[in-house]
């Protein structure tokens, strides 16, 4: 990692289950890039909303970019592993629901 972006970013085992993230938050780099590239907030928006530094949030897409293929496979991996605990781990109100429309 390069001197400017090691400053923003760091890797921690035990934290974020050790994916690079905004240092000292537990924000990753693949929550910036979601709320970027497919939520379509600025980066200025996201700096602002989570008071980090604006270069720290343009360092983390730079990082984003040069390991696109890394981190979208995490983002991957993080989307099944939700999909597969909400069909296994239905919440009351949705049984409820499901029950009082004969589903």
């Amino acid at each position: 990692m390069s001197e400017g972006l090691g400053r923003y970013i760091e890797k921690t085992p035990g934290i974020r289950g050790g994916r690079p993230r905004m240092a000292g938050t537990r924000i990753t780099i693949a929550d910036i890039a979601l709320m970027y590239l497919r939520m379509g907030q600025s980066l200025e928006e996201i700096a602002g909303k989570y008071d980090l530094p604006l270069a720290g949030v343009y360092a983390a897409m730079a990082y984003y970019y040069d390991r696109r293929d890394e981190i979208e496979k995490s983002i991957r991996e993080d989307l099944a592993f939700v999909e597969g605990f909400q069909r296994s781990n239905t919440s009351a109100l949705a049984e409820k629901l499901s029950m009082l429309r004969g589903d």
